[in-house]
């Protein structure tokens, strides 16, 4: 059962396609960590009249229908809600997201010489294939949190006056051996050093001092961004590809950029609340976290008590709140989790299974099941869901397709679909097909990404 390709749509005019397109090029090439996703949430929803949740609840303030509220979970995750005629109780309409993704973080106590060249000590965090991750330009993005309480905003390698940083490789004419090993161990994790100096400093007899290069790379830190090494040991600071995202193809159609999973979904979830005006039936909330690529955990992760407590806040808001007022909100919701697919690419095409698999341009991607090794981890949506997420995308003629993760024990992987199915909500995997998923540079369709948008438009109006 073929889908038919999403461009058809806009055979004659895909303005609307390519306009949203580059709002999103805008964010991805502005928002490459967790808290700078956040930042600019925070700043459109203010922009769109939305009150953070914090500030109702100071001032004694109430809910009510067409409220549009906000609330920041350090820093790290975002929800957005669009407060809907029906009571809580009836269960929210939730587009969960995630904005983190796959990258190098710098250790605390990173800087070290060694032969004249001054290096940055990483731990790469997710999924990532090692190799992929060296000789390419990278930018470090991030904060320096010091001890007097003042927190730095580092972002150092994007701008065109920015020096940039790298991670050498082994040449071609030593490889021999490297060449024979397995791609996991091609490079290995603890080699993932950046490079950030090679010029010494010298005392005034113009001799040079011991670890030269490092302290003069530790000067020009202190000189230019105002903080020490041992200001490293409270630092998050994140390695990833300097650049924007750019327009790929003679036509245009593509996007390619770090970071597409899973903010490919998080900014068309964050917008389908944000353009939708009207006052819903149901509320809607865009719940868009940190920390998915490693399990969701810790107190930024899907895993942690953030987005309960913050409806246990709104129940409160909305009348006198009690426990089964809340488990009544949780079991009632429903899901779309809006995490990336792996679209169908011809260069590998034994690990897909053709019938099954989702493809670039031909719409939104439902994944009823993803996991690994007998859909180990999955979430594996209801056939009822199933099909009143069938009737509503085709009710507002949004183009979309099903899929799983590739070949039956070819791999795997999960979302946070199981962990918002652990409330006994309904719950189905609904994201954007991509290309070289977790790589520095990946690739998605312009058309299935506004078709996301249309399709999380026409969810929470009508689930």
């Amino acid at each position: 059962m073929e889908r038919k390709n999403a461009w058809s749509k806009y055979a004659k005019d895909a303005s609307q396609v390519m306009a949203f397109a580059e709002g999103y090029k805008r964010f991805l090439s502005d928002c490459k960590t967790e808290r700078e996703c956040v930042d600019f949430f925070i700043a459109k929803a203010k922009d769109a009249g939305y009150v953070s949740l914090d500030e109702i609840i100071a001032k004694g303030g109430k809910l009510k229908a067409g409220d549009r509220i906000y609330q920041s979970n350090k820093g790290k995750s975002f929800a957005l809600f669009n407060i809907g005629k029906a009571p809580l109780e009836e269960g929210i309409n939730i587009l969960g997201a995630h904005i983190d993704s796959p990258r190098l973080d710098i250790k605390q106590n990173p800087v070290y010489e060694d032969t004249d060249q001054a290096l940055l000590d990483t731990h790469y965090y997710g999924g990532v294939k090692k190799y992929q991750w060296v000789t390419i330009p990278l930018a470090l993005h991030g904060v320096v949190a010091k001890k007097d309480g003042t927190v730095l905003k580092i972002n150092i390698g994007e701008d065109e006056t920015d020096p940039v940083f790298c991670i050498s490789d082994l040449l071609i004419h030593l490889s021999s051996d490297q060449l024979e090993k397995k791609g996991a161990k091609v490079v290995e994790g603890e080699d993932l050093n950046v490079l950030c100096g090679n010029m010494p400093v010298f005392d005034k007899d113009n001799e040079k001092e011991k670890e030269a290069v490092k302290t003069n790379v530790l000067r020009l830190i202190k000189d230019k961004y105002d903080f020490d090494e041992e200001d490293f040991l409270s630092a998050e600071i994140e390695v990833v590809p300097a650049g924007e995202a750019r327009d790929l193809g003679f036509d245009r159609s593509m996007i390619l950029g770090y970071g597409h999973d899973d903010r490919v979904c998080a900014y068309p979830s964050f917008m389908a609340l944000l353009e939708t005006t009207e006052v819903l039936n149901k509320t809607a909330c865009a719940l868009l976290v940190d920390k998915e690529e490693i399990g969701s955990v810790g107190a930024s992760g899907m895993q942690s008590l953030f987005y309960e407590n913050v409806v246990a806040e709104l129940i409160e808001l909305q009348g006198e709140y009690s426990e089964i007022k809340r488990r009544r909100t949780m079991t009632n919701s429903s899901v779309l989790s809006s995490d990336v697919s792996a679209a169908f690419d011809p260069n590998y095409s034994n690990v897909f299974e053709k019938n099954n698999s989702a493809y670039m341009g031909r719409g939104l991607v439902f994944n009823k099941y993803t996991g690994a090794r007998g859909k180990s981890g999955s979430n594996d949506a209801s056939a009822e869901y199933m099909a009143k997420i069938r009737k509503i995308m085709d009710d507002a003629n949004v183009c979309f397709q099903t899929a799983e993760l590739g070949k039956v024990d070819a791999g795997g992987g999960g979302t946070i679909a199981y962990i918002l199915g652990n409330y006994n909500m309904e719950v189905i995997d609904a994201g954007v097909a991509v290309l070289s998923m977790h790589a520095p540079c990946e690739i998605i369709s312009k058309v299935d990404l506004y078709e996301a948008l249309l399709g999380y438009k026409a969810f929470i109006k009508n689930a």
